[in-house]
């Protein structure tokens, strides 16, 4: 490969908009391959940054890290992800978005008995609910729909 096709951890970071800290995770994680110079400084394809789009997109969406890698796995020889390979993969993906919908939906029409506890109804708030009897449930937001109740590490 012409040494012209291979860009510096700087230029991938100003072109994809990914932090040099986000590449570097990427790489260790193995969704990005790079190669080295004799002095060790990290060299990428140009492709790199259409799996970065990809990567970006799938992550906007919800889609986590383990789902992308098991995408990108799927390729051909660590190919990089076409507009067809985003249809196929991003259709397995279709039933979370559905799912993340109907949750958001959910929070949206409960919004106005909420007091912003996460609880969704001023009946079986804390403030209302002395014994603490929704603690039952386990931690957390518990009236919440699954896929709102993540946590932030869970987002990364």
């Amino acid at each position: 490969m012409d040494a012209h096709d291979l860009l510096t951890i700087g230029e991938v970071a100003d072109r994809s908009g990914f932090p040099a800290s986000a590449l570097r995770f990427y790489e260790r994680e193995g969704l990005l391959r790079t190669t080295r110079t004799s002095g060790g400084q990290r060299r990428y394809e140009r492709s790199v940054l259409r799996r970065l789009a990809f990567i970006r997109a799938a992550r906007t969406i919800g889609v986590g890290l383990d789902e992308v890698r098991e995408g990108l796995d799927r390729l051909p020889d660590g190919r990089t992800p076409t507009k067809a390979d985003w249809s196929r993969l991003s259709r397995a993906w279709r039933g979370r978005l559905d799912e993340q919908i109907e949750a958001l939906v959910a929070l949206r029409d409960g919004l106005d008995s909420c007091i912003g506890c996460g609880c969704l109804s001023l009946a079986r708030c804390r403030l209302y609910n002395p014994d603490d009897r929704a603690a039952e449930a386990g931690s957390g937001a518990r009236l919440l729909p699954p896929l709102l109740r993540r946590t932030p590490a869970q987002g990364v």
